[in-house]
């Protein structure tokens, strides 16, 4: 490589960890999701993701005004052919505190799953389980995950399109039980970011082989239709995910989350009337044109 082409190079990672940087810390500002003393347990997977949201808080870590530890911890599911000294080596390098907990899972969804069936529920199920143990053993008073703003819009859909339900995948979720706090950091930033990161950084991405080549997997397709929304309507996929920051209860039709029963001339609602009037729709996607701004990185 060329002198001048590995300034770019440089220069271009450079301005794409600030970008990633200001979004996972407007993300952890906004949700309250790291505070005094933490200490968080990051899930390393292997992929792209998990390791972008492990290098971002690291690189966090060192300026944030807030003191707080951070640790990785790795399932290894007992996939065969699964690369196993990767990881350890690759946290080995970082010099961060780390735990690999061995699990056959693999056995078990394979059993439990027919050929050919969807395997990520079961496997995800069994997964959460083990990583709340864990993180219990080891004191985590956190969980980081590496969903990122893709993972949201996509999960939202499905839940519409599958499920019936006006729901996604929240930034901040604590656990059933009352015992775990989960974070994802990296909700505001986009996938193809954390991609172009992860290459350019030559993390050893391990790829996820459990559930073979179900290509017909329902995420698949709204990830297809998101990415084709995404070349021919671009701004779409900003606007959905900004759609999801500015809910309006009183212009649905849930009545667990707005009382229209008791609806009448003397209730006072501030959400707007705009039952007859025809919608104002901007010229510029909204979201669009605050995310291509260039502004400071946002600090802890």
């Amino acid at each position: 490589m060329s002198h001048s082409a590995e300034a770019k190079a440089k220069y271009n990672l450079n301005k794409l960890q600030k970008r990633l940087r200001r979004f996972t810390g407007q993300a952890i500002a906004d949700f309250n999701m790291i505070e005094e003393g933490d200490r968080i347990m990051v899930c390393l997977s292997g992929g792209k993701d998990s390791y972008t949201l492990l290098d971002i808080l690291q690189n966090l870590q060192r300026s944030a005004p807030v003191n707080f530890e951070l640790f990785a911890i790795n399932l290894d599911q007992k996939q065969p052919g699964f690369p196993e000294h990767i990881l350890p080596e690759y946290l080995e390098s970082l010099g961060i505190e780390f735990k690999i907990v061995e699990e056959d899972t693999y056995s078990i969804v394979k059993d439990k799953i027919p050929e050919g069936k969807t395997t990520c529920s079961l496997c995800s199920r069994l997964r959460r389980g083990i990583l709340y143990r864990t993180a219990k053993e080891m004191g985590a008073t956190k969980i980081a995950l590496g969903h990122h703003r893709d993972d949201m819009i996509e999960t939202m859909f499905l839940n519409m399109f599958y499920g019936g339900k006006l729901k996604g995948m929240p930034a901040k979720l604590l656990s059933d039980d009352g015992q775990h706090m989960v974070i994802r950091p990296l909700a505001y930033c986009k996938e193809k970011d954390i991609t172009k990161y992860a290459e350019a950084k030559e993390f050893p991405i391990i790829p996820c082989n459990l559930c073979g080549s179900q290509e017909n997997l329902q995420r698949k397709h709204i990830k297809a239709m998101l990415n084709e929304w995404d070349k021919t309507h671009p701004g779409r996929v900003e606007t959905i995910f900004t759609s999801m920051q500015n809910v309006v209860p009183s212009h649905l039709a849930d009545p667990s989350i707005f009382n229209f029963a008791e609806l009448n001339k003397d209730s006072q609602i501030n959400e707007g009337d705009i039952a007859l009037d025809k919608p104002d729709v901007p010229a510029v996607p909204v979201g669009l044109e605050i995310d291509e701004q260039d502004v400071n990185v946002i600090q802890l």
